[in-house]
């Protein structure tokens, strides 16, 4: 047997790519978009500018603003071979894995997916950014028995969003809340999905299949699938008076509680801070703040007990819940957020391109030789 040899698992602290997209300082709790702190952001920004933000690294002037709104807007409607797709699948199906499927399907309808161009490259990642949501929209109607509703070029991104799922004029401070939380969840530097988009952008493959690549990155329960599971733990308690006893007995268990700890940030998770200040709001809006105090329970057990802080995942599921989304969206809603700084990267990575191969610390059986199979002796390997 080889030797071993300890290197960080999981790639972890390990510097893979230069990129001038995103900085995450762990240690301070802050996350900046080209130099331009989330708070910032998603307090003064909308998801339209964050967008170009990410894209070209500059905020744009109004004037650049407006047309990059104009050809987001242009490219909302589905090709309608997308959209009869989404007529055939499964009422069951999981929107990650349908998300996926159509996101693929995009690109035969794409006349610049294949070309290489800077500017064909912008004009692909906005028909992606600007699709994504509806084919999350038309699915959920369709599964839930409704007809689809058309996009609106008089709304926000965040607004038509919010419209093409319900059916029903966008209440404002949802509209906020959601244009906000697509702010935070935009980019995250090189988590799992960005990562994967890099390397399958770094094989010169065409945008479409580095954002497939990132979809099924984001699916897994450690990653963006756990804003999904922190909603399932806040309904399994119920009530906030045994969130606590609830968090201590899965504690004494060694199982893991989700929506807590986050593999750079050593401090509490600053876009997790704004949803939280979101979830009490929206609690409040509704009448209805239960999962809110069920979720602050939590989060003073974990710091107390554990010394972890919330991550993104753990208040999103509070605010999308106030705001009546299904818990299964969750995810393919971080992935329309998210799909801006997968762009972003592909974006980049092709403009200073280098094949993504790292090697593998070789751990198995050194140089030995081939055994006739009849001098073979029963393996001693388990069935």
């Amino acid at each position: 047997m080889a030797k071993e040899v300890a290197f960080p698992s999981g790639l972890e602290d390990v510097v893979a790519a230069n990129s001038s997209i995103c900085f995450i300082d762990g240690k301070e709790g802050r996350l900046l978009y080209h130099g331009y702190d989330i708070n910032d952001l998603a307090e003064n920004s909308t998801f339209e500018e964050t967008i170009y933000l990410l894209w070209h690294g500059e905020l744009p002037t109004k004037q650049q603003l407006e047309e990059h709104e104009e050809f987001l807007r242009r490219h909302r409607r589905l090709p309608r071979h997308v959209v009869a797709h989404l007529y055939i699948v499964p009422d069951d199906a999981v929107p990650m894995e349908v998300l996926r499927t159509a996101s693929s399907i995009l690109s035969l309808y794409d006349e610049e997916a294949e070309e290489t161009s800077e500017e064909a490259h912008l004009h692909t990642a906005a028909r992606i950014v600007a699709r994504l949501p509806a084919i999350v929209a038309v699915h959920h109607r369709l599964r839930s028995g409704y007809a689809p509703v058309g996009p609106r070029e008089d709304l926000s991104f965040a607004a038509n969003f919010l419209w093409m799922l319900t059916g029903t004029e966008p209440d404002p401070l949802h509209v906020k809340v959601m244009d906000s939380a697509l702010i935070l969840h935009a980019d995250h530097e090189l988590n799992a999905s960005t990562f994967a988009a890099r390397v399958t952008a770094a094989t010169l493959s065409d945008t479409y299949s580095a954002i497939t690549a990132a979809i099924s990155a984001l699916k897994g329960p450690l990653h963006g699938g756990a804003n999904e599971r922190v909603m399932h733990m806040l309904r399994e308690i119920g009530d906030p008076d045994k969130a606590e006893a609830w968090v201590k007995e899965r504690l004494a268990r060694k199982e893991k509680i989700m929506g807590f700890g986050h593999r750079v940030y050593k401090t509490a998770d600053p876009r997790a801070m704004v949803l939280k200040r979101y979830s009490k709001m929206l609690g409040e809006y509704a009448g209805d703040t239960r999962w809110y105090e069920i979720s602050c329970v939590i989060e003073e057990v974990m710091a107390r007990e554990k010394g972890l802080y919330p991550n993104v995942d753990f208040y999103a599921a509070s605010t999308y819940q106030a705001m009546g989304i299904p818990t299964d969206l969750y995810t393919p809603i971080f992935a329309c957020s998210r799909a801006a700084g997968w762009t972003a990267h592909v974006i980049e990575q092709y403009a200073n391109n280098r094949l993504i191969r790292p090697r593998a610390e070789y751990v198995g059986p050194a140089l030995r030789p081939y055994t006739p199979i009849d001098e073979r002796e029963v393996s001693q390997r388990p069935a």
